[in-house]
C-alpha cells in the first residue's frame, strides 16, 4: 500500500512538472514571436566639457563643420606667405581661408569674438588628419599676437616663411610706393639724415627683417618644436622639396609633387595646378601684386642693410637651426 501510494504521488509530482514546462515553454514562445530587436538610436553627438565648462561636441567624421585653424601662417610680410598658401592648398588635407582675416593683430576685430573668427574658415570634413589653416602676415611682427592665439590654442601649429629681409625691405617699400606714389625713394624713407647714409632702424620695414627678435616673443608661449620656418627663396626655386618640409611638420602625408608646379619666367614665381587631373592639368600663377618690379637702389644702402641685418640673421640660424644663406 505505502510503495503504490509513494508512486502515485511522484506520478502526480511529475505530471505537474511537465504542466509547468509546458507552459513556460509556451508563454516564452509567445513572446518570443513578438520580441522586435530594437533599432539603435539615432546617432547622438558625444559631448564633454573643456576647461570653461562649455559643451564640445564631436560630430560624425562625414559631417561638414567649422573648425579653429590648427595651423596660422603668421608672417612674413612679403616673405612669401600667399605663395606658400597656394602651394599648402593642393594637399587633399589642407583646407585654406580665402582672404587674410587679421583677426589676433586687429583690435576691432579681436572683439568680435572666437565665434566670428570661426565662422571665417572654410567647411571641412570632420575626418581626422584635417588641417585648417589662414594667413595674416602681420602676426608675427605684432606684440599682442603670440598671447592671443595661445589663449585660443596651446597646439596650434605656427608657419613662419622668411627672405633675405634686405631683398624683403625693398620689396615692402615697392608695395608702399604703388599705395601712396608721394612717398619719398626707399634710400630717402629708410635713412634718419639728409645725407641718406645713416639707417634708421626704427624704420617699420627695416624692423620687420630683425626675424629672431619677433620670435622671441613667440618663444614665450610656444615651443620652437609648434615653430617651422620656410625660406622663402627655396620655396620659389624647389616648391615641392620646401612644402615636404612643411608636410613632415604637419604630421602629414605627401600630397604635394613636382608636378604640381611650373615656373613662369616673367614673374619670377611658381605656378599651381589648380585641376586633380593628370591628363589635363591647368596652373595658375599668382596676381598681378606679386613679382612687381623693385626700384633700383643705391649699392651703399643695400651694403648698409645687409650689415645690419648680418648679425640678426645670424642669431634666427642658431634659434631655428638652419642655414638661409643670405649673406653669402
Amino acid at each position: 500500500m505505502s510503495l503504490g501510494f509513494h508512486n502515485k504521488k511522484l506520478f502526480i509530482v511529475a505530471i505537474v512538472t511537465c504542466a509547468l514546462m509546458l507552459i513556460f515553454l509556451y508563454g516564452f514562445n509567445f513572446h518570443y514571436k513578438g520580441f522586435q530587436v530594437p533599432k539603435p538610436p539615432p546617432y547622438k553627438k558625444m559631448e564633454i566639457k573643456n576647461d570653461n565648462n562649455k559643451t564640445i561636441q564631436f560630430p560624425n567624421s562625414s559631417t561638414k563643420v567649422k573648425m579653429l585653424p590648427n595651423a596660422i601662417i603668421i608672417g612674413v610680410r612679403k616673405g612669401g606667405t600667399r605663395a606658400l598658401l597656394r602651394g599648402l592648398a593642393l594637399h587633399p588635407n589642407i583646407h585654406t581661408a580665402t582672404k587674410e582675416i587679421h583677426f589676433f593683430d586687429r583690435d576691432q576685430n579681436y572683439a568680435k569674438g572666437i565665434e566670428w573668427y570661426r565662422s571665417m574658415m572654410p567647411q571641412v570634413s570632420s575626418a581626422p588628419g584635417q588641417i585648417v589653416m589662414e594667413k595674416s602676415p602681420s602676426y608675427f611682427v605684432t606684440p599682442g599676437v603670440p598671447e592671443r592665439i595661445y589663449k585660443m590654442s596651446r597646439t596650434v601649429k605656427l608657419l613662419v616663411i622668411v627672405r633675405n629681409p634686405t631683398k624683403r625691405a625693398i620689396s615692402d617699400y615697392t608695395q608702399l610706393k604703388v599705395k601712396n606714389s608721394k612717398l619719398p625713394s626707399f634710400e630717402k624713407y629708410i635713412t634718419s639724415d639728409e645725407n641718406e647714409s645713416v639707417l634708421d632702424s626704427d624704420n617699420r620695414i627695416v624692423q620687420c627683417g630683425l626675424y629672431g627678435n619677433h620670435l622671441k616673443r613667440w618663444l614665450l608661449y610656444f615651443p620652437i618644436s609648434q615653430i617651422h620656418f620656410v625660406s622663402g627663396e627655396a620655396l620659389i626655386n624647389h616648391p615641392a622639396q620646401e612644402l615636404k618640409k612643411v608636410e613632415k611638420f604637419l604630421k602629414l602625408k605627401p600630397g604635394i609633387h613636382e608636378k604640381d608646379f611650373v615656373y613662369n619666367k616673367t614673374k619670377g614665381f611658381p605656378c599651381f595646378r589648380r585641376t586633380s587631373s593628370n591628363a589635363h592639368l591647368i596652373f595658375s600663377c599668382l596676381g598681378a601684386t606679386k613679382g612687381r618690379v623693385h626700384p633700383k637702389v643705391r649699392q651703399d644702402i643695400i651694403d648698409a642693410l645687409n650689415e645690419f641685418y648680418e648679425p640678426h640673421n645670424k642669431l634666427l640660424y642658431r634659434m631655428v637651426t638652419r642655414d638661409f644663406h643670405w649673406n653669402n
